[in-house]
């Protein structure tokens, strides 16, 4: 049996799917607040007669929690977390947590994201401000002031590291347990006047981009391989025959 062949298969779809990812992380590699995906991979283990083959999976994606670089920008309706945790979004599917901190005030003083879904306090409400009352300062515990008054506090959330990540819109994720507000600021905060850019690692991706290719052109030698060596099989069997 030629289980070279379906070896060599099962290793171009993991590869396919690793460039897929390359691609789609180096695309959003100047997004605010993108967390680059991952995939990781699984051998399978198959018995064919008494020989056992290790088969490559396909792989399970993975969000990257690593930190992206903090870009200052002096405006004060930008921010960016330090640390850990995220910012609490209500999008049409329900609450999303990104960290992407940039948003702007509506006609009617709700904090939103420039895509337009409301920014959430701790509490998961909406954040209501003054649009007419001046620029807002905001502590680094996410409380808002305005002309001195503390009219509301921006929420940050925590993620259970034993969480996986669903990827929404606009940089969001929505975890696969509930996230908490962060009570305690001794480690996590708010920062005004600046965002958060993508984790994406250019120089990484290039450098995975020519192992994901390397690892290409030595599965494509190995299927040739044995096809060649099924042919020769054949050509054999045929002539005996």
């Amino acid at each position: 049996m030629q289980n070279g062949l379906y070896v060599a298969l099962s290793a171009q779809v993991a590869l396919e799917r690793r460039l897929e990812t390359i691609a789609d992380n180096v695309a959003n590699m100047n997004t605010v607040g993108y967390r680059a995906t991952g995939v990781s991979f699984e051998s399978e283990m198959t018995r064919a007669g008494d020989a056992r083959v290790s088969y490559a999976s396909s792989g399970s994606d993975y969000i990257s929690r690593r930190l992206g670089g903090l870009i200052k920008t002096d405006n004060s309706l930008d921010f960016a977390v330090h640390g850990d945790g995220w910012f609490g979004i209500m999008t049409p599917l329900g609450p999303a947590y990104t960290r992407d901190g940039r948003v702007r005030i509506d006609e009617s003083g709700t904090l939103r994201t420039l895509s337009g879904d409301p920014i959430l306090d701790a509490g998961g409400a909406p954040i209501l401000v003054d649009g007419g009352a001046g620029p807002l300062t905001v502590s680094a515990d996410g409380m808002i002031t305005q002309n001195g008054q503390q009219v509301g506090a921006i929420g940050l959330f925590a993620i259970d590291p034993n969480a996986s990540l669903k990827r929404a819109e606009n940089s969001s994720v929505v975890p696969s347990k509930p996230a908490t507000p962060i009570l305690e600021f001794t480690r996590d905060g708010v920062v005004q006047g600046a965002v958060e850019g993508s984790n994406v690692d250019p120089v990484r991706e290039m450098t995975r981009l020519i192992d994901v290719t390397r690892a290409f052109d030595g599965v494509a030698a190995e299927a040739s391989q044995s096809e060649t060596s099924l042919q020769d099989a054949i050509k054999t069997l045929g002539s005996s025959a």
